[in-house]
């Protein structure tokens, strides 16, 4: 009877730790627990650390989706440059046709004044657009305001499909950016020149002393060197002297003109390119101050003999 109490008393012993034991410090008796363990404690330092370090503040704004959507059709809606308007000034359009119908026909699509306005008299070449003749002209003279419309805008000649020429007009003068191609299947671009309101943009104009508005010469540059149109004009605005640089060398025609109507003097012919050789100029028409023409070389002189 004795050792039966005494067994029942060491199992209630027994359940009695074990409970209590339940009751203390966590034990790691397994790599398992300790990870676990370890991995509790480190998520929540992380989180504290990640609340701490956000500095982000509310924003007050209240944009909502339909509001974006309404900015997007706003920039959608933004209207395009008008076509009749060209650098300030209102501007028609007007096309050309000429020659054979089909893929040789040539069309030149432009924009003009439909008001007439005065243009540089400096500049030699002036384009217009003349309604009589449906044709677009070039000339230093003046224009007849009731015939022919100043070129301002863009301008743009087609063969057939194939565009061979674009570039813009301003005042009657070529403007900006011009080039020409071959008209092949690849649109081959042959040339291209910048221009500044009829002449070339890298020109170098000088003006007579005092005078910041009476030009006394333009001298053409393109790609580093002398290239293009030379003018030499007289104080009261007259052509003095016109002629052609090819790389630096004067070549072609070059005329001397008298001070008054643009009219001529004397024409002096050079090489007619840069490859030829270097030679001296040689004089073949001279005219007198009516216009008529006084001298041609080889056929013609009617020189007085003080002339010669």
């Amino acid at each position: 009877m004795r050792k039966s109490f005494l067994l029942v008393w060491a199992v209630l012993g027994s359940l009695t730790a074990t409970v209590m034991s339940g009751c203390g410090a966590t034990k790691y008796n397994s790599d398992y627990n300790l990870s676990q363990a370890q991995l509790k404690n480190g998520s929540k330092a992380g989180a504290i650390a990640v609340a701490e370090g956000d500095t982000t503040e509310p924003s007050l704004e209240t944009k909502l989706p339909l509001d974006e959507g309404k900015g997007q059709e706003e920039k959608k809606k933004k209207k395009k440059p008008s076509k009749r308007y060209f650098m300030g000034q209102k501007v028609s359009r007007g096309f050309t046709k000429s020659g054979p119908r089909g893929d040789k026909q040539i069309v030149e699509i432009f924009s003009y004044l439909p008001q007439h306005t005065e243009t540089d008299p400096y500049v030699q070449q002036k384009y217009y657009y003349n309604t009589k003749s449906g044709k677009i002209r070039v000339t230093s003279a003046d224009a007849d305001p009731a015939k022919d419309k100043i070129l301002h805008g863009p301008y743009k000649k087609r063969r057939g499909d194939q565009v061979i020429e674009e570039g813009y007009f301003f005042m009657g003068t070529k403007h900006l950016r011009w080039e020409r191609y071959r008209g092949d299947e690849q649109g081959t671009l042959v040339d291209k020149a910048h221009y500044e309101k009829g002449f070339l943009r890298d020109a170098v104009v000088s003006y007579y002393p005092g005078e910041a508005k009476k030009i006394k010469e333009v001298i053409p540059y393109a790609y580093g060197q002398v290239q293009g149109t030379y003018y030499r004009f007289y104080e009261n605005g007259q052509v003095e002297w016109s002629g052609q640089y090819d790389k630096g060398r004067k070549v072609g025609i070059w005329i001397k003109h008298y001070d008054f109507r643009n009219r001529r003097h004397y024409e002096f012919q050079y090489p007619k390119s840069s490859f030829d050789a270097p030679a001296e100029p040689v004089l073949i028409r001279e005219y007198d101050r009516h216009g008529t023409l006084v001298y041609e070389k080889d056929k013609l002189d009617k020189r007085s003999a003080a002339q010669r």
